[in-house]
């Protein structure tokens, strides 16, 4: 695992050899020989690689990118993040190269081709370094010089690069302007905040740089200590702090862009504010920006932050003071999702100040009395704030708490919470929430981690606001102490009606709580006092581009129809034998693309009567979903036809208005209710409103008075029946679900069963795909089990499950073992299980369940029901020989 800022990794990821082969050329030819790039570049950028040998022996693998136009140039040198190389900042090099900077990037100590161990930026190493390649800079024809020695230059980079930049300054005062992103102020205080070890982080970190003997010797002991304890010490605090820009805060004095994330579990907002706060006060130009990305996923819009980079060097670099650098402090909000690919809308808020993370603060009284929760044994098991180290895998959980999407978890009575009452208004809040509780322990030495959640209306599921949480250690707790806790820094929108919920937790994944079992017990002491910055404006909304190119495309499409006049194959005559069959499959095949012989689907044949529940089964590649595109006329099928109420399918097919179909999940706009997305949705679709039948699709769906409420406050099941309620819309006479339960828990999957129950039982019809065997077995009247494209077997549940050679046994008193033995070794008898319910038998050939009940009663069981046993997993497996 590597903590390269995640729309980083990846990059580059052509072959090799050529790579190689340039780094084997330099170690031959020795330190300060070039090489040509390896070709692909683009001519406008000259790139070549050097070896540099350091004062102390280590080599520093490096890569110079210059404009090809003569002349002297400002210089940048360039930063990658922890775990990565040189290589994972070589496209925005050359975009910096192609307007017109000489960019040096280098792999720092212990990644990619560079030698020596990990420091974790050690000024007397990877800074030392740096000002190393910055004299290295100096001596280029290509650099433009303030004076012999010192050349024009910026430092920028993200993560551990941004670091080296705030460092580069306060260490080397040739550095002319900076630019770090979503970086550390205080290594200290983001991996033991509070007095609290950042364990999951910590060990991220570590394992992510190769392990702790790839790091310099007293880094790899101090990890250990700390692990092993659970708990930094001050030796440890003194080491991380010695090495973080936090030093030599009083020394950087360049203008500074700082952007940083809001989905960062690692390096939080708070350490961009002690930055600002400490340049700031040195009298150089400070700019904020507040990205949507970080190390805990989300965007990190590198477009448009890398040209505000290119932005503030090319001001304060290039002397160009007809470019603007941007507001003095931006932010990003969420605001809603385009339901064309599911992404969340981006949009900008800014300042014409920094606001801080206490500006505008709002008193909000919180209700709740002395409450009593448990540190469990072992601190197991611990409450989920966020899933620290995961990044971009995690698919920015963060950044959707914007939208009502979290993994937040606590476990009753392993915290306290203390609520606000409803909010009369929407409500804004920027920056730390602070409050002050008194905190009681069992143990002298308590950890508490506290969090603000955003909780809707009826309780519904609360938010957490960027999955973030503040921990804290209260020493001489046993005594009772007053602590002021300055929660997460967040950009967050709590809406109307909602209620702020304080949560004071014993555990969190991410962190080490002590081991011995504690009671703790909180109460309140102020108000939470929530910062709103007045200040900070929303732009409006941009247009969206297909308003602008929508009706060019449309009257192109309608011209390119006209001139090619393209004859339409016309569809065969309705069948009137079919007119009352819902659907009707003969003989469909469908190839795969650009294949003669292999088939997705082949012959396949089974027709659907109305009122039935049918179940599409299959192993993935059984061709269900492929059967299911067909059925809907989203694409042709090769062979044989599709008929729906005898009317044969095809694009467009004017039958297809009596289907209904939910495939992957539905979009919603999150702010509209659900009965206002619906009504959205019908109206798109050109229909009279009368013919929606909107109330009947909403009492089957069974939402109640959930349709009022913004989307963004539903469960997932709620979303997931209000998808179906928009594919029942017009009570269409076939409705196809493909995994309508996905995502759902077991009370929800139990609704959705009864949604389609209900449904079917009008008279209508019902095509599910699912994996879900046992729901299939409960819900659907009729099955179709599909392998390889072909039909195996058709026909009601009953007669698929109900052959079999394995009786269920009920009795009226459990079964003794001694008793199970003796059945097991009758005659005709292969195996006897006990059950919950009694006995589960298997018989031999020639075994028969008259003989068995004529055994039993003379071993004197006390048998109170005998019928066949086979579940539809059995019969399924066994159908398609094992291949799911």
């Amino acid at each position: 695992m590597d903590l390269r800022p995640p729309g980083l990794r990846g990059l580059l990821r052509g072959p090799r050899r050529w790579w190689a082969a340039g780094a084997a050329a330099v170690l031959l030819a020795g330190a300060g020989t070039w090489t040509a790039a390896a070709g692909g570049d683009p001519p406008q950028v000259h790139r070549a690689d050097r070896v540099v040998s350091t004062g102390d022996g280590v080599r520093i693998d490096t890569s110079y990118f210059t404009p090809a136009d003569a002349g002297r140039h400002p210089a940048i040198l360039l930063g990658h993040g922890f775990g990565g190389s040189k290589d994972d900042v070589r496209q925005q090099a050359e975009d910096l190269a192609r307007h017109g900077y000489a960019v040096l990037t280098w792999s720092a100590r212990g990644f990619g081709r560079s030698t020596g161990r990990i420091g974790l930026n050690d000024p007397k190493a990877e800074v030392a370094d740096v000002s190393e390649l910055i004299d290295w800079l100096a001596r280029q024809p290509q650099v433009r010089l303030d004076r012999p020695g010192d050349p024009r230059v910026g430092v920028t980079g993200a993560s551990y690069g941004g670091a080296a930049s705030l460092l580069a300054a306060g260490y080397d005062h040739r550095v002319d302007a900076i630019a770090p992103a979503i970086t550390y102020w205080n290594l200290a205080d983001a991996l033991f905040p509070n007095g609290v070890f950042k364990k999951l982080w910590a060990g991220v970190f570590f394992n992510s740089g190769g392990g702790c003997a790839k790091f310099e010797p007293e880094l790899c002991r101090m990890y250990q200590r700390v692990a092993e304890s659970g708990k930094p010490d001050a030796r440890a605090r003194a080491l991380l702090e010695a090495r973080s820009p936090s030093a030599v805060a009083g020394r950087i004095k360049v203008p500074t862009l700082l952007v940083q994330g809001q989905t960062d579990s690692l390096f939080p907002l708070g350490q961009a504010d002690a930055a600002e706060r400490a340049i700031q006060a040195n009298g150089a130009p400070v700019d904020v920006d507040w990205i949507a990305g970080g190390h805990d996923g989300g965007d990190l819009e590198n477009t448009r932050v890398q040209g505000r980079v290119r932005a503030w060097f090319d001001h304060y670099l290039k002397g160009d003071t007809q470019t603007g650098t941007g507001p003095a402090f931006r932010v990003t909000r969420t605001g809603g999702v385009d339901s064309t690919d599911g992404a969340a809308l981006l949009r900008g808020a800014s300042a014409n100040a920094y606001p801080g993370l206490e500006g505008g603060q709002r008193s909000f009284p919180l209700r709740g009395t002395t409450q009593r929760f448990e540190n469990p044994p072992g601190a197991n098991p611990p409450a989920v704030s966020s899933l620290p180290g995961l990044g971009g895998a995690g698919g920015g959980l963060a950044q959707l708490s914007a939208l009502g999407v979290g993994v937040s978890l606590d476990f009753p009575g392993q915290y306290a919470h203390f609520d606000s009452a409803p909010l009369t208004g929407d409500l804004r809040v920027t920056g730390s929430p602070t409050v002050t509780v008194h905190v009681t322990s069992t143990a002298d030495d308590a950890v508490l981690f506290a969090k603000v959640y955003d909780v809707g209306p009826g309780g519904t599921r609360p938010v957490l606001p960027s999955q973030l949480v503040t921990p804290i250690r209260v020493e001489g707790a046993k005594a009772g102490k007053d602590v002021r806790l300055t929660l997460p820094a967040v950009d967050h929108e709590v809406q109307k009606g909602h209620r702020l919920r304080l949560v004071l937790a014993s555990t969190d994944l991410g962190y080490a709580s002590p081991a011995a079992p504690a009671t703790y017990t909180a109460s309140l002491v102020s108000d939470l006092k929530v910062p709103t910055a007045p200040g900070v404006t929303t732009a409006a909304a941009p247009l969206p581009a297909w308003v602008w190119w929508l009706p060019a495309a449309g009257a192109l499409v309608a011209l390119a129809l006209l001139l090619t006049a393209r004859r339409r194959t016309a569809a065969p005559a309705p069948d009137p034998a079919l007119a009352g069959v819902p659907l009707q499959i003969t003989d469909l095949s469908k190839r795969y693309a650009r294949s003669a012989d292999r088939y997705a689907v082949r012959e396949l044949s089974f027709r659907v009567e109305q009122g039935q529940v049918l179940g599409l089964l299959g192993p993935n590649g059984a061709g269900k979903t492929t059967t299911l595109r067909m059925l809907m006329g989203l694409i042709r099928p090769d062979g044989g036809e599709i008929r729906v109420f005898g009317h044969a399918i095809r694009p467009g097919a004017p039958v297809l208005s009596r289907v209904g179909a939910f495939v992957e999940g539905a979009g919603f706009l999150p702010h509209l209710s659900g009965r206002e997305n619906l009504e959205l949705y019908w109206r798109a679709t050109g229909r009279p409103a009368e013919d929606a039948h909107l109330d009947e699709a909403l009492e089957i769906a069974g939402l109640g008075d959930a349709l009022a409420r913004a989307v963004r406050t539903y469960s997932q099941g709620m979303r997931q029946r209000l998808a179906i309620a928009q594919a029942m819309l017009g009570l269409p006479d076939l409705l196809i679900l493909d995994e309508p339960t996905n995502g759902l828990d077991p009370p929800q999957i139990r609704e959705m069963r009864e949604v389609m129950i209900r449904y079917a039982a009008a008279g209508r019809t019902v095509i599910v795909s699912s994996h879900l065997l046992a729901e299939v077995e409960q819900t659907c009247t009729h099955l179709v089990v599909m392998d390889r494209g072909r039909l195996v077997q058709a026909g009601p549940v009953g007669e698929i499950t109900g052959s079999g050679d394995t009786l269920l046994v009920g009795t009226a008193t459990p079964v003794e073992e001694p008793v199970v033995e003796k059945v097991a070794a009758l005659p005709g008898v292969a195996s006897a299980l006990r059950t919950d319910d009694g006995l589960l038998v298997r018989l031999e050939s020639g075994g028969t369940a008259e003989g068995l009940i004529v055994e039993l009663v003379r071993l004197e069981v006390p048998v109170a029901s005998v019928g066949p046993h086979r579940r539809l997993e059995d019969a399924f497996l066994t159908l398609i020989g094992g291949s799911a």
